[in-house]
């Protein structure tokens, strides 16, 4: 039976609710549109979001009513609150995942606010992305779901009228003024029996006490602290708890382009992210959930260094086959809606500079000595010393062919800076310095030499290209020249003629076509336009780059959240999520502009 069309939902539209080990996303109208389970990589048995309907998704909203009235986090929570009013009175709903003990559950819990007003709950699971209808049957007192491996049982508390109808589990019932009606949906393998189950009540309480209590570690106080505690929070909803890995985003193939086919898989963790992601959270006093992802990188990239993957799966998995999935038509008609990600098998030399770096980084913060960590570095630079003159496919995971690209060379380079930093500090360390000193010097002269345009004043993106490249503005951040250099200045000018737009930066320019290997064009990329302030602040023009970053802060959604990318033409969000290296971005250039008024 066809569904009927998604409604014309933008990706703001979105909140996000968790567990720290999946998460599930709530639209406007109230309906949960994504959510997979038991893992952020399970197949999702809410698929609405990337289909219709009968893709899988469950709606709790007035009679009526097409969307919210205003919704918000309680202050400092994963706890999502929404409001509805309507003629007959007014409604709130709160959405939550607890913290799990065996089983994933989804809470919503609707209270009378005012009047009497009748609610509805549609509840349509569809287990496999939206594939598979599941057998519904009744027993307990729940509503019990099974297809195959996933089982998944509904209740509510009190009890309401509740009946199948069109493949769907429906309810219908009243609330009056200070009225409560709980609904709870677990997850669990078919074939194990019923989880214990969970309080609604308590487990909200439980909830938002528990994430107040971890947001007042939060060591920043400055200005604009409670949008850099929500993208902490965010960070901590995209950890996967148990083995302290950070996914990208929730999501998969949510479009960089208005119905266009650059649609990708970002449930997995990129080493690209680390350096950044270390920095965020060691500065804001999160050092428990910094050493869970520095254990978690020395896990995934144990072994050989010639297989150094530029991403892995929540636990270290390196298998992500990409393929993709016909029978969902794609947000907004974006297709195809993949799954896996094969850029996976890209070699992409910047990982290892940003490996080294990340290690460099827990030594000088205080974390926990591990006895592999130097071994892991020191073969790491014994493979550069040979691979670092190939080319690669680069940061941006380009499609179009390898390159020598001027960001890859230059991680390289600071993969050498820190080895041999380390060992000057360190002088019991065991290694080659002066192999090492001899290849940070031999490629940071090849980088000045054949990825610098002298006529422009720029560095560009790759051995004699022309085009540029937003990871140039890291130059200065990573070391490679100081912030003063005339290169560096007019590195960062050309950036800002060439690669902006409205203001916010595009990571190379749209005709870059041959060299990403796609058709179509793609917004501005959030995290280089945080890039960007960080550039101006560290060259002097603070005034400048807290402008640029307030005008950041300005496209988050109604509840925080910022996804992949903008489009300044359209005004909207585009790509996963809420996406890490976004939010990565927001807390780093905010302790750089303000760290010195906001340090706790």
């Amino acid at each position: 039976m066809a569904g009927n069309p998604h409604p014309v939902h933008r990706i703001e539209d979105y909140a996000l609710i968790g567990d720290e080990q999946t998460a599930a996303l709530v639209g406007a109208d109230g309906s949960v549109d994504w959510l997979c389970l038991p893992r952020f990589d399970s197949a999702a048995c809410f698929a609405r979001l990337l289909g219709d309907e009968n893709n899988g998704h469950w709606r709790i909203a007035p009679a009526g009513a097409d969307r919210y009235t205003r919704r918000s986090y309680r202050e400092d929570t994963l706890v999502l609150d929404t409001e509805w009013e309507t003629p007959e009175g007014a409604v709130l709903v709160t959405d939550l995942m607890p913290q799990r003990h065996r089983a994933p559950d989804l809470v919503r819990i609707v209270q009378g606010v005012r009047g009497e007003v009748t609610v509805r709950s549609t509840l349509r699971l569809r287990f496999d992305y939206g594939s598979v209808v599941p057998w519904v049957r009744r027993e307990d007192g729940h509503r019990v779901a099974v297809a195959g491996p996933d089982s998944a049982w509904l209740r509510s508390v009190p009890e309401v009228p509740t009946w199948g109808e069109d493949l769907g589990t429906h309810s219908e019932f009243t609330v009056k003024e200070g009225e409560r009606v709980a609904f709870v949906l677990t997850w669990h393998p078919s074939h194990e029996p019923r989880p214990a189950l969970v309080d609604p009540y308590a487990s909200l309480r439980h909830s938002v006490r528990d994430w107040q209590a971890w947001a007042r570690r939060c060591r920043y106080d400055g200005p604009h602290r409670d949008a850099v505690v929500r993208s902490l929070i965010t960070l901590k909803a995209l950890t996967y708890r148990p083995t302290g890995g950070i996914v990208a985003a929730p999501t998969t193939s949510l479009p960089e382009e208005p119905g266009g086919v650059r649609n990708w898989d970002y449930r997995f963790c990129w080493l690209r992210d680390s350096t950044l992601t270390l920095n965020a959270l060691l500065a804001a006093g999160y050092q428990e959930e910094a050493e869970a992802w520095r254990n978690w990188l020395l896990r995934a990239v144990a072994g050989d260094p010639a297989d150094l993957q530029i991403m892995y799966g929540l636990a270290g998995e390196r298998r992500l086959p990409e393929f993709e999935l016909p029978w969902l038509s794609g947000f907004g008609g974006a297709t195809p809606v993949r799954i896996g990600n094969d850029a996976v098998t890209q070699l992409q030399l910047d990982v290892y500079g940003e490996v080294v770096d990340s290690l460099a980084l827990a030594r000088r913060s205080g974390l926990s000595a591990h006895p592999d960590v130097w071994a892991l570095q020191s073969v790491m630079l014994t493979f550069l010393r040979t691979a670092w003159r190939q080319p690669d496919e680069g940061l941006w995971e380009v499609r179009g062919g390898r390159r020598h690209f001027v960001h890859s060379k230059v991680m390289v380079w600071v993969a050498a800076d820190r080895a041999v930093r380390a060992m000057e500090e360190f002088p019991d360390l065991e290694g080659d310095l002066d192999g090492w000193r001899e290849l940070r010097d031999e490629v940071h002269r090849e980088v000045c030499e054949k990825g610098y345009d002298p006529a422009r004043n720029t560095f560009t993106q790759s051995y004699g290209s022309r085009e540029l490249d937003a990871a140039l503005l890291l130059l200065p951040r990573v070391g490679l020249l100081p912030p003063d250099d005339p290169r560096v200045l007019g590195t960062i000018e050309a950036v800002r003629s060439e690669l902006c737009q409205d203001g916010f930066v595009r990571r190379y320019t749209p005709d870059a076509a041959q060299v990403d290997g796609l058709p179509g064009e793609e917004g501005t990329f959030l995290v280089c336009s945080f890039w960007l302030a960080d550039a101006l602040h560290m060259t002097g023009r603070t005034k400048e780059a807290r402008e640029l970053f307030e005008r950041l802060l300005g496209l988050a959604n109604d509840v925080g959240l910022l996804a992949e990318e903008y489009d300044p033409v359209g005004g909207r969000l585009l790509g996963n999520f809420p996406q890490a290296f976004s939010h990565i971005g927001l807390v780093n250039t905010a302790l750089a502009l303000f760290g010195a008024e906001g340090a706790g």
